[in-house]
């Protein structure tokens, strides 16, 4: 068993770090995407300006020669999705949703060269081989099914969450948890039905050793984008290696059932992103990064983020 176990943990760092050559392309990756879709594609129909140096003005905007664009009393102005909701709302959620260190995301990604290249990686990864088999997953399979297989890996993960409970203190949680599990692998059937909810032990926001490192005051480290994996960073990735071991399919000794159910997850997992997906528009690769360093502050923080939008109206009664 550890001799599989060790062999287990070489082809992982293998796969790791089989697409690390694309490091060394350090320009934006989607500057020239085959995959991009074009403006007429995604819906949007603002007018894009292709080469920074033809500085002018159009709609009450100047463009710098450095392709920036600034506002007619000279400030900067960001294009995108962030300038939109300044615009509307009067503030920058990424701005909003902080780091733990009190930085902004971008100051969280010194490597952001040799992240685009291996997200760019994986999104082609992903365009040609895993987003086809999860488009067509969901389109085969009863939804019926794709729900109980759902519910199935969720209640195995619920002895992760158990254990990391343990390790954080939180003695309400583990109760819960393994409640869960219990009720799920018995009058669920393995885990197939959700009975847990019904009978009041609702599903958690869910633990992992990243989170657990963090309550112990491990710092998060830079951004880092994983081969295969995704969005991390330097605590997170460290988590997941040592989730390899904690996860119970790891231990199943017929090696073609354990990899089937883990290509399984992980195609089950990518087809519940279909709906998701389609509301990336614009930069993804930033998109992709501030969501993912906020959902991880939101999880280790258990959900109690300060609200800085909101707080000077709680002084007043309405």
């Amino acid at each position: 068993m550890l001799k599989r176990n060790t062999t287990s943990a070489w082809v992982l760092a293998a796969m790791l770090a089989s697409p690390l050559a694309l490091a060394q392309e350090a320009s934006d990756p989607f500057a020239d995407d085959p995959f991009a879709e074009s403006p007429a594609e995604s819906g949007t129909t603002e007018p894009v300006t292709a080469d920074p140096a033809s500085a002018g003005t159009e709609g009450g905007k100047s463009t710098t020669d450095t392709g920036e664009a600034t506002d007619d009393f000279g400030s900067e102005v960001d294009d995108g999705f962030g300038s939109a909701l300044e615009d509307e709302y009067g503030f920058d959620p990424a701005d909003e949703f902080a780091s733990e260190e009190g930085q902004a995301p971008e100051q969280r990604d010194p490597w952001e060269g040799f992240n685009r290249a291996i997200f760019r990686f994986n999104d082609t990864a992903d365009r040609w081989f895993l987003k086809p088999t999860a488009v067509t997953y969901r389109q085969v399979t009863p939804i019926f099914m794709q729900t109980g297989v759902s519910n199935f890996f969720s209640n195995l993960h619920e002895i992760n969450n158990v254990l990391n409970n343990v390790l954080q203190w939180k003695w309400g949680q583990v109760g819960n948890d393994t409640g869960r599990f219990l009720v799920n692998s018995t009058v669920g059937i393995g885990g197939l039905f959700d009975v847990a909810q019904h009978m009041g032990l609702e599903r958690s926001d869910g633990e992992d050793l990243g989170q657990t490192l963090a309550v112990w005051g491990v710092p998060s480290g830079p951004y880092l984008v994983l081969p295969f994996l995704g969005p991390s960073s330097i605590r997170d990735g460290t988590g997941e290696v040592m989730e390899w071991y904690t996860n119970p399919l790891t231990y199943i000794d017929d090696n073609s059932v354990e990899y089937t159910l883990k290509v399984l997850d992980v195609v089950q997992t990518r087809a519940s992103l279909l709906q998701a997906e389609s509301l990336l528009q614009g930069d993804r690769y930033v998109l992709m990064r501030d969501a993912y360093l906020q959902r991880r502050e939101y999880l280790i923080e258990d959900g109690e983020l300060e609200d800085d939008f909101g707080g000077d109206l709680d002084e007043y009664d309405f």
